[in-house]
């Protein structure tokens, strides 16, 4: 269920894989994302099991409608019964609050500085890494007392710059943006690492404490790919302060 969990002095990071949940196939078994096709109610479920076997109250936990934009918002409590809005990067200084990014390839990025007590979740495809979402974080993090300096960063699973094959032309648009996501295809054909980009943004930022997962979505079978699969779940990553 929680692929990866980490701690550092009281900020908190986890990245879910695919498995135990309720979901039937093809979204078999712990789907969290809810526009994807799947049950509603197993996505409840799905949310509810993964919040409490990180001891978070699922009620705690802030989505995000994701567009693959540059937005950031603040937020201090669930949205309740108000519209999600349509952001790829929340952000919070509110202790016990626990942001979640929604993932099937793209990058899910999850920062807090423990000193200033401040976390934010980004999605980060593409399109987001050209736009500067996790640029966007970082500067909404500052503005509530975060420091680049002190800022950790974990990055969950996503597809690899070996696998993330594009159009030339593509690629080019990419590097000419973010020069370290030009790559290959281990078969030798134009891609773009998402990845690399995204810490490469972080590095210019003065944000040090990174790690990125070694996991590759669409070599894995343990975690969703929409570049593989198509129609499939959705990871989750999970940031929150004590």
């Amino acid at each position: 269920m929680i692929g990866r969990r980490e701690s550092v002095s009281g900020a908190h990071f986890a990245f879910t894989d695919r498995w135990g949940g309720v979901s039937a196939a093809p979204y078999e078994e712990l789907n969290l994302g809810g526009a994807v096709g799947d049950d509603p109610g197993a996505v409840r479920t799905n949310r509810e099991l993964t919040a409490k076997s990180l001891g978070v109250d699922p009620a705690r936990v802030v989505w995000m409608n994701q567009v693959h934009g540059a937005d950031a918002v603040v937020v201090d409590e669930p949205w309740g019964d108000r519209p999600v809005p349509e952001v790829d990067a929340i952000v919070t200084a509110r202790r016990g609050l626990a942001l979640a990014v929604l993932t099937a390839d793209c990058v899910p990025v999850l920062l807090a500085d423990p000193v200033a007590k401040v976390a934010a979740a980004a999605h980060a495809g593409r399109p987001g890494l050209v736009a500067g979402v996790v640029p966007a974080a970082v500067r909404a993090m500052t503005g509530l007392g975060a420091d680049p300096a002190r800022i950790v960063v974990r990055t969950g699973p996503a597809v690899c710059g070996r696998c993330y094959e594009v159009p030339g032309t593509m690629r080019a648009e990419v590097a000419a943006v973010e020069p370290a996501a030009h790559a290959e295809t281990s078969w030798g054909t134009p891609a773009v690492d998402v990845a690399a980009g995204v810490h490469a943004q972080l590095e210019r930022l003065g944000v040090r404490d990174r790690e990125q997962s070694p996991v590759c979505t669409l070599e894995s079978a343990d975690h969703f790919s929409y570049r593989r699969d198509r129609t499939t779940g959705r990871l989750a990553g999970y940031v929150w302060l004590d």
